[in-house]
């Protein structure tokens, strides 16, 4: 139950934090929170990340809803104490969703966290960077302790 808490918390405060920036600024504005660091620049993302298969909306659609029926599928099976990997699956699936919410509605993706040295993205996309990195962590170092193979 709290790992599909995190994943509406995680739909919710993305697509609450994109209708601020649609409402809020116009597409290509930017604002420098940290000038030449860190702004906040409305664009949008026809693509994946890098704008890796521009306008290949229905390829991410399904991607998306794939790993969802996945992560629902696996989730009872993942042990209680494997609680890191529950978080990460919360916050992927959540990422996932706010993302595809976005390619559903519109076909592209909002973003807006520009580090001028990496793509612009936004809070879906944190949290499947954080949820992949989570599972990953809990797959190579924790399983291993207990001996899963």
């Amino acid at each position: 139950m709290h790992t599909l808490l995190l994943a509406l918390f995680i739909v919710i405060i993305d697509q609450l934090s994109k209708l601020y920036i649609q409402t809020h600024m116009e597409l290509g504005m930017s604002i420098p929170v940290i000038q030449d660091v860190f702004h906040i620049t409305y664009i949008l993302n026809p693509g994946a990340a890098f704008g890796l298969f521009e306008n290949q909306t229905a390829f991410f659609v399904i991607i998306a809803i794939c790993m969802i029926i996945a992560a629902i599928y696996f989730y009872p099976m993942i042990p209680k104490q494997y609680r890191l990997l529950r978080f990460g699956m919360g916050l992927m699936v959540g990422g996932a969703m706010g993302n595809v919410l976005d390619r559903i509605k519109t076909g592209y993706v909002v973003d807006f966290f520009d580090f001028r040295i990496w793509p612009i993205f936004n809070i879906a996309d944190v949290g499947i960077v954080c949820g992949v990195g989570c599972i990953i962590f809990t797959i190579v170092y924790l399983y291993k302790e207990d001996g899963i193979k």
